[in-house]
């Protein structure tokens, strides 16, 4: 499986817990993917951890596992999405994913 996290400390209480449920029903966790991971001002690019700072790669690496991707908060994205078009959509947050899952395959 592929665990969904988030920023918030409560998530990576959560996201243990799943990893540990998992190990005990002998399903391989294969990552982690972090959504809303940041904003990026869309005028200076800078970044801003509007749930606080990332626990995904402190996270994965406890249990052994990578984090596969940090989805940014993308209003376009949301759109894209809720229209169905996410196929359509523009952007280098999931090349990490599908390189693993292209590995994986092998």
């Amino acid at each position: 499986i592929i665990i969904v996290t988030s920023p918030q400390e409560l998530v990576s209480m959560i996201v243990e817990k799943a990893v540990n449920m998992a190990k005990m029903m002998n399903i391989p966790v294969l990552a982690l993917v972090e959504n809303m991971s940041y904003f990026e001002c869309p005028d200076c690019h800078s970044k801003h951890a509007i749930f606080g700072e990332s626990n995904a790669d402190k996270t994965a690496k406890k249990f052994g596992i990578d984090t596969m991707a940090k989805l940014p908060i993308n209003p376009k994205l949301a759109a894209a999405c809720d229209g169905g078009l996410i196929e359509l959509f523009e952007g280098d947050w999931l090349d990490g994913v599908f390189k693993k899952l292209e590995e994986l395959k092998k």
